[in-house]
């Protein structure tokens, strides 16, 4: 399959931000599978504490959501983007799972909200109900952990043991955070866990905030596949997803797991 990321820069315009997505999901038309970073249509208004961002939000009836629906109709693929998102009178940090037909299929909310100098999450975001959401295409199964997820990691390991072979990230890392460790987190991640992992970053400064590029596409052996800059761009590789699978039966890790061991 073809994976594409889109390494973006937002600005405080949702129109803006939007046409530039929607620019993206064109460039990525031969890909059989899009996503974008955290929170792509908005500043990043997590950074502040307790601020109305009522006007970032989306729902399932916004025209943002149904454009990008109709992108993927267009092109035919798989489209994850992740937005601001309000169900049942909640907030959540959401990535939406539209099918190459166009349909939301599914969402997948983040689990772990975060509270620290510059990433007030919980001011915004309720945990997710669901859990970890994986989901069936014909490339694989294909899991979805939102950034600040990624530091839990049952997070990774549960969407694995749900069958994923290839699980997405969307993220907003800055420059002042240990991005070299962040490398070595998802690296070693996926090779414990013997399953794809792609992580798409924000770029571009955002009032105090440098978001520092650096999208990932890590192997299930732990190679780095693709490393990008700090510059908005469009990513796309090629990976065979039946490599997770091949590796999980020749060094079986998963199948030597003990639970009844751990806490």
């Amino acid at each position: 399959m073809k994976l594409a990321m889109a390494q973006m820069q937002m600005t405080d315009d949702i129109n803006y931000n939007l046409e530039t997505s929607l620019k993206y999901c064109d460039r990525a038309k031969d890909s059989d599978l899009l996503f974008f970073p955290e929170i792509q249509l908005s500043p990043f208004f997590p950074k502040y504490e307790k601020k109305d961002a009522t006007k970032y939000c989306m729902t399932i009836h916004s025209k943002e959501v149904r454009l990008l629906k109709e992108k993927a109709k267009q092109h035919h693929y798989y489209l994850s983007p992740n937005v601001y998102f309000e169900e049942n009178q909640k907030r959540y940090d959401t990535s939406l799972w539209i099918n190459h037909k166009g349909e939301l299929e599914g969402r997948s909310k983040m689990v772990h909200i975060a509270q620290a100098q510059n990433f007030y999450e919980q001011d915004y975001y309720t945990p997710s109900e669901e859990g970890f959401q994986v989901f069936d295409t014909s490339f694989g199964k294909i899991g979805i952990v939102i950034c600040y997820d990624r530091h839990l990691p049952e997070s990774i390991r549960t969407s694995t043991l749900k069958g994923a072979d290839l699980i997405i990230i969307p993220t907003a890392n800055t420059k002042d955070e240990p991005m070299e460790m962040f490398e070595w987190e998802i690296r070693v991640q996926a090779m414990q866990n013997q399953v794809f992992i792609a992580m798409c970053n924000r770029v571009g400064k955002e009032d105090h905030m440098e978001f520092a590029g650096e999208s990932l596409l890590v192997g299930p052996d732990g190679d780095v596949i693709f490393k990008a800059d700090d510059r908005q761009q469009l990513i796309e590789c090629e990976i065979d997803l039946s490599k997770a699978g091949k590796l999980r039966e020749s060094k079986p890790y998963l199948s030597t797991r003990r639970p009844e061991c751990y806490l």
